[in-house]
């Protein structure tokens, strides 16, 4: 019998491979996702959110009885002329109080609001200087919590959140908060990224990662809880490895471009930190990038919210209200990078769908997934067309 080739064995490998990939996507699970169509934050919000989750089968079973972390989606600071940073890339204050309402409502027993404050600031004073009302927060529900997650906080220690099948981390330390969670919810903005294209349900998990392990000023062996500056150098750029108390990369030869990177540290922690509710807020938002911070930056009201169970299903739901189809390919549009690059520098990112799909974390084929409330087509809101080049 005739021995393969090494070109033979190459090309047979793929295409199991191949088939492999697309049986996972096959079988990848299916939950339904609910569009709410809403004229602004004022227009009947928790009656609208209360409907949405019935929509997606109820909470209730969810949250009763259960401590519910929130990861808000509260990236950088700064505003666009007279928005505030809830009307544009924050998401808005309003939405979380009627989550956190709802969640009371449907028998939660504590729920912890979570996000970094990258200057070391307690959470309650990034939300003050947002123009937040925190003590509005606090009392939409029983023991309504905050926690600044980049650094360790009210814990003892760090969790360590394992990746089953993993991309660039084998697992994460992560503030004690996501691993006391018995129900992990995702509160983010429908908006677009300078680097990923957008940031929905699971690019909003990359904030899960505390600067004093991340960051660019972690310490090399220990955490550093002084830390404040951002993750460039080692998520981004894969430049330095996390703090050695961490677990380290799987692959040190690995591609160290943001636009392969980054995709795939997102679906790594959302397999770490599974998502049990996502919930997108489009009411108003933006477009252009992640932040007043990137050229181009504009304000736009797609008067739009998306809610779901499984976090890849929601965010494919999410991408179709876009405009964008949730199963491009890297480099087409909306998967590539926003800005302008030198001549010569690659500007493509991943689908993180697409990848979380390979793993079987969740469907993004919108065959499979019943939308359920108003159709995509009635809440279409064309961020393409829109956004300044």
């Amino acid at each position: 019998m005739r021995s393969l080739t090494r070109r033979e064995w190459l090309a047979t490998s793929g295409a199991a491979l191949g088939s492999l990939k697309r049986a996972t996507a096959a079988s990848a699970p299916v939950t339904p996702v609910s569009i709410g169509k809403y004229t602004g934050y004022d227009d009947h919000l928790v009656d609208g959110l209360a409907k949405q989750f019935d929509q997606i089968g109820g909470i209730g079973k969810l949250v009763s009885g259960k401590t519910v972390a929130v990861k808000l989606n509260l990236t950088g600071s700064g505003r666009l002329g007279t928005y505030s940073a809830g009307q544009t890339h924050w998401v808005h204050p309003d939405v979380v109080g009627a989550c956190c309402h709802l969640f009371g409502r449907a028998g939660a027993k504590r729920i912890r609001l979570l996000e970094g404050a990258g200057r070391g600031e307690p959470l309650e004073d990034k939300m003050l200087n947002g123009g937040w009302d925190v003590s509005a927060l606090r009392n939409a529900a029983p023991n309504v919590e905050f926690e600044n997650t980049n650094y360790i906080g009210s814990g003892k220690r760090y969790a360590r959140m394992k990746v089953s099948k993993p991309l660039i981390y084998p697992g994460f330390d992560l503030n004690l908060g996501y691993e006391e969670a018995d129900v992990c919810v995702s509160l983010s903005k429908i908006k677009h990224h300078e680097e990923c294209g957008i940031t929905l349900t699971i690019k909003n998990m990359f904030g899960v990662t505390p600067n004093s392990i991340y960051g660019d000023d972690a310490g090399m062996d220990e955490p550093n809880e002084n830390a404040r500056r951002g993750r460039e150098a080692v998520l981004h750029a894969g430049k330095r490895q996390p703090s050695k108390s961490a677990p380290q990369e799987v692959d040190f030869a690995s591609e160290r471009y943001e636009g392969y990177r980054v995709p795939r540290i997102c679906v790594d922690l959302i397999s770490a930190r599974p998502i049990h509710i996502s919930v997108l807020d489009g009411i108003e938002s933006s477009i252009g990038g992640e932040g007043p911070w990137v050229r181009g930056f504009q304000y736009a009201k797609p008067q739009v919210m998306v809610v779901g169970l499984n976090p890849v299903c929601t965010d494919a739901v999410a991408t179709a209200v876009m405009g964008y189809n949730p199963r491009a390919k890297r480099g087409e549009t909306p998967f590539h990078r926003l800005t302008p690059v030198r001549e010569g520098e690659p500007n493509w990112a991943e689908n993180s769908m697409l990848l979380a799909e390979e793993l079987g974390l969740g469907s993004a084929d919108l065959g499979r997934i019943e939308v359920r409330g108003v159709p995509v087509k009635d809440a279409l809101f064309d961020f393409e067309s829109r956004r300044k080049v």
